[in-house]
């Protein structure tokens, strides 16, 4: 199986808040026979705030980091969370205008790369490695493991400038997890917004939005809740007890990124995957699944 290299962006919340994605990523990658060389000297990209302030600023803080893959050859940049792909993805679109163009460029001190592409690891995996190679590099089976992929509003729109799966219905996760095993629940509110950033200044909002996508996904039987995007993650794990407080309810469901999930069909271990870090542990069902797998030996 021949090697794939791609340059790597990680952005902020993977060094940060959300270390575990950056952890699980690089491990599942590394397993699947895709090397990720990280961007040189990458900065923030702006992610979803920037454009508030200056929308040519924010095109030329993603568009830096475009120019930095560029500088070591690069012509694809690949990122796990979608807010930066987004940020990435609109400064190369928004450059389309001659005008936009060279405002952008007199902030950067250099042309605007308009020759990389970025895509998110969830689309690389799916679209370029595929589900079978996929699941013919994985040790274990997820069999009896019942989950709802949870896409996020960003992952797949706007659909235009995203172009990555039905924008209302994206499959991949479902298809890759069924794929290894798992049983996914029909999820309603899988492309739902939970609040992303407005956690701040709109908190009673982001906590009923959060509240509903875990009331729904308990609702359907998953015991895991799978989602690909930091924010999604941070709201519905770490503003645990906030949603229900608000909700005078209480949820038992994890959640873990996807990257975590197929770590663990890929055979990789725990500590590596990060799967100790969340707010909600997922000890409970991790626990039932290597009793499966033990009892498969």
């Amino acid at each position: 199986m021949s090697e794939i290299e791609l340059a790597y962006y990680p952005g902020c919340s993977q060094v940060g808040t959300s270390v575990e994605y950056d952890m699980s990523t690089r491990a599942c990658c590394k397993a699947l026979g895709i090397r990720l060389f990280e961007t040189p000297d990458w900065t923030c990209c702006g992610a979803t705030p920037a454009h508030v302030v200056d929308h040519a600023l924010a095109a030329a803080l993603a568009g830096r980091n475009l120019a930095q893959a560029e500088s070591v050859g690069a012509r694809q940049l690949v990122t796990p969370c979608p807010s930066c792909l987004l940020a990435l993805r609109s400064a190369r679109s928004r450059c389309q205008n001659e005008a936009f163009k060279r405002r952008v460029e007199r902030l950067l001190g250099r042309p605007m790369p308009m020759e990389v592409e970025s895509r998110s690891v969830l689309q690389v995996l799916v679209e370029e490695l595929g589900i079978e190679r996929i699941v013919s590099s994985a040790t274990r089976r997820l069999e009896g493991l019942a989950i709802a992929p949870y896409y996020g509003c960003l992952l797949t729109r706007p659909p235009g400038l995203m172009a990555f799966e039905d924008p209302e219905n994206p499959t991949s996760m479902d298809r890759l997890f069924s794929a290894l095993g798992a049983r996914v629940a029909p999820f309603s509110l899988k492309t739902e917004c939970c609040g992303a950033a407005l956690a701040v200044p709109k908190q009673e909002a982001v906590l009923e939005l959060s509240g509903r996508i875990l009331e729904e996904a308990e609702a359907t039987g998953a015991e895991v809740l799978v989602v690909a995007c930091p924010l999604c993650q941070m709201n519905l794990d770490l503003r645990r007890e906030q949603i229900e407080r608000r909700l005078l309810r209480r949820f038992s469901i994890p959640v873990l990124y996807f990257t975590q999930l197929l770590g663990l069909a890929l055979g990789l271990d725990a500590e590596r995957l990060g799967l100790g870090l969340h707010n909600v542990s997922a000890l409970p069902t991790l626990t039932r699944l290597r009793q499966a797998w033990a009892t498969e030996k």
